[in-house]
Formats: C-alpha cells, structure tokens, sequence
C-alpha cells in the first residue's frame, strides 16, 4: 500500500489523540537518560507558553534533566550564542530566528539535522509548511526545524469596525486590497472611534517600522539586498511609493504622528484606533483586555494577485559541540519533536503552526482569530541573507529607523532612502565578525 502524505498526517494526529506520541516522542525501549541545556528569547505570553511546554517535556521525561535559560532578544542573544558555541560550551538546543541561523551555519556553527536522525523521531520535510522548510534550509541541508511562521498581521476592533460599516453580513472585514480602500476604511474608523484610524508604533522601536514597510515594499516585488547582503538592490522608486503612502497616513490625522509600542497598544485597547498593525504574538494582550477584536491577514495593499508579507520563523537549532554523540544529539530530537507535538499550546499566542499535522487539523481550523491568517504563512517574505540581517539586526534597525522618520514627519521619503542605502552600503562592505 502506498502511504500518502494525507494520510500520514492523518495517522500521526491520530496517534497524538491516543496519546501514543503525547509529548515525549519517546521511541520504546530508548534510554532518555542524561542532561539537556536549552537557551531561549521568549518573554511576555510567549515565555509563559515556552514554560508550560517545557514542564510538559518535563513530567513525560523524568530521566532527562532540563536546564532551560532565557536570554535577552535580538543582537545580545545571538552574540552570547555564538561566542558559546566557539568556546565549545554551547547549549543542547536553542531557539533561532530562521533569518539569523543561515549566519551561524555559515559560520560553522550549528549541526546538520540528517535525515536519518530526524526519521528516528517522526520527523521529515513533508510534515512541516513548505515555505518555513525550504527557507531554512541551506544547500539543500537542514539545521533548523521551524516550530511558527510569525507573521505581521491587521488587528481591528470588531465594535468600531462594525460602527464605520466596515464588516459585511457575516460579521467578516471587506478586503482592503488597494491603497483607496485602505485609507478610506482608515477614514472611516476614525469616524467611529473619534481619534484614529489605525496605529503603528513609530517611535523607540525599529522592528515595527521595518515590518509594515517590508510587507508593502514585498507586495510591489521590491528587494533590499542580494548576494548574501554584499549588493544593495534597494529599488528608490518602490521604495518611495511605499513611504509616500505610509507618511499619508500620519500626515492626515488617520494615524498618530508618534507612539511608542506600549502607547500603540493601549490606543487600539482603549477604543481610540479602529486598527492595529503589529506581530500576531500580542494576541494574549488584547485577549487579556477582554476588548471586542479580530484579526486577519495584513491587507494586501500593492500587491494585486501576488500577496506577500514580513513574517520570520522561530527554529530549534542544535548548536555544534567537539563532544557530540547519538544519544546527546537524541536527547536533543526528543526536545524538538516535544515542542512539535506541543504545536497547539504554541499557537494559542497567535503564531502559524509550522507543525502540519496540527496546523491541517480540524482543532487549528477551530482557533479563531489564530487561524484567520494562517494563510500569511504560505506567503512570508523573510529578511533577505546577510550576516547583518534578520530579525533585531543591524539592517532591521537601519531600514527601521529611517521608515520611523518618515512616519513621524522628521524626513521626506527621498532623505530615508538616502539614509537607507548609505548605511547599508557600509555594512554591505564589512566583514562579517564571526
């Protein structure tokens, strides 16, 4: 009989429901005895998540002894997780963005996940989203197993949007698939809400900046960098289109001039912002706040039948060390193929599963909003390669920056572009420093 991929799917979710796979992904008779280290970045709702799935390894897995350390976001995370690994004392396993792991296989430092290896744990390249795979994967191996895909998405507030004539008979949004509907549904929010359309954190965070610009720049097809982060390919007249259209928004009142990201958060849950643009991950706040919301896809604005978005992936990588053997490494696939079958406690703050056999299941279709935009996954533009790119890097704080700017009325779009290719150009031309 030939096995097909659906109904190997269908079979591995039946085998998680009688708990036959459970969370410990425990082969019979495999000594799991021995220690695990695992570094991560999580905090707010996503640590809390991380937490619980840990204590569940935890309690399926008594023999292994769990030591877990959560790190600060961004440069720091990745400069400690590096130095460790060249000091020979890096953890068992650790999180890595997809956009900065390609950095540390090209530096030697992270295990290829063979085949064979992830095959003794059920794990294999047709189980996972194609676009998280294949963009993680580099000359055709694998070093990351990707556990999200997560996306920058549209968050509104049902109540508003209903009050502005924004929802159709069903309750759903209209699409807002052009730079006209967009803004008049804006105008209309602000009607309704009394204060603004929408909000977008401007000031103290480049992130956010980056991401919006990136998914519309996406959507025109335009590019940042080529060749492994050696060309600037920045494309002035996309480029301009895309902060043009973003300094309108602020510019006629229909977004704030100026927020920080814990001030863009409370203007959409106090009822001042129809819409929010930000990460799916802030989901738990406004869930927390009890406030009326939905979420979907971020509009596609620009992009006619071709939709794209920012979006990066959270991956378990296994870091290189001189001591490596088959049981370390799996004790290490056990971890992994735990937050794996853990996929729905993961996507309860909001991230795509990358996980197939739970994001194909009828309980992910049942999540709601989660798997409103579970569809961006299919989608996600990732930072282009670069030892400087990647999520909280260098060139996401460059290009955020100067899209902040504009946002905020301190530059016109053509100055940004400036500042963007100049600074860009320097770091195009120096080495990378590991």
């Amino acid at each position: 009989m030939t096995l097909t991929r659906r109904a190997l799917l269908s079979g591995t979710a039946a085998a998680a429901a009688l708990g036959l796979t459970g969370c410990s992904g425990v082969t019979p008779g495999r000594d799991t005895r021995g220690s695990l280290d695992y570094w991560n970045l999580f905090g707010g709702g996503d640590g809390v998540r991380m937490t619980q799935m840990l204590d569940a390894f935890r309690t399926a897995n008594p023999r292994v002894t769990l030591s877990a350390v959560t790190l600060a976001w961004g440069n720091p995370y990745y400069t400690k997780l590096a130095l460790a690994t060249l000091g020979d004392k890096p953890p068992d396993v650790a999180i890595s963005h997809l956009t900065r792991m390609k950095t540390l296989v090209s530096s030697g430092l992270l295990e290829e996940l063979r085949p064979a290896d992830l095959a003794r744990h059920g794990i294999s390249a047709d189980l996972f989203t194609p676009r998280a795979w294949q963009a993680g994967l580099v000359e055709g191996k694998a070093y990351a197993i990707p556990i999200d895909t997560h996306p920058f998405v549209m968050f509104y507030n049902t109540d508003i949007c209903e009050k502005a004539g924004l929802l159709d008979s069903s309750g759903a949004l209209a699409p807002l698939d052009s730079p006209e509907k967009f803004t008049e549904a804006m105008r209309k929010a602000k009607e309704a809400s009394g204060a603004y359309g929408g909000v977008v954190t401007i000031n103290n965070d480049t992130s956010t900046p980056w991401r919006i610009f990136q998914s519309l720049y996406s959507q025109l097809g335009g590019e940042v960098l080529a060749d492994e982060g050696r060309r600037v390919v920045l494309d002035d007249a996309k480029a301009s289109q895309v902060l043009t259209f973003l300094q309108s928004l602020t510019r006629s009142g229909l977004f704030p001039a100026g927020s920080d990201y814990q001030g863009s958060i409370a203007t959409f849950a106090n009822g001042q912002a129809g819409f929010y643009f930000q990460g799916e991950w802030e989901i738990s706040t406004f869930q927390t706040a009890k406030m009326p919301f939905s979420m979907t896809l971020f509009p596609n604005v620009f992009g006619g039948d071709r939709y794209a978005v920012q979006a990066d992936s959270h991956t378990l990588v296994i870091p290189r060390r001189p001591d490596q053997d088959q049981a370390g490494l799996d004790r290490s696939l056990l971890l992994v193929r735990s937050m794996l079958d853990q996929s729905k406690t993961w996507a309860e703050g909001g991230h795509v599963p990358a996980w197939l056999p739970f994001r194909e299941s009828a309980e992910y279709r049942a999540m709601t909003p989660q798997s409103n935009y579970s569809a961006a996954a299919d989608a996600a533009v990732y930072d282009a390669e670069g030892w400087y790119s990647g999520s909280g890097s260098n060139f996401e704080i460059v290009m955020g920056s100067a899209v902040a700017t504009v946002l905020g009325g301190q530059q016109s779009p053509a100055d940004a572009i400036s500042q963007m290719r100049g600074q860009l150009l320097n770091l195009s031309k120096t080495a990378s420093p590991i």
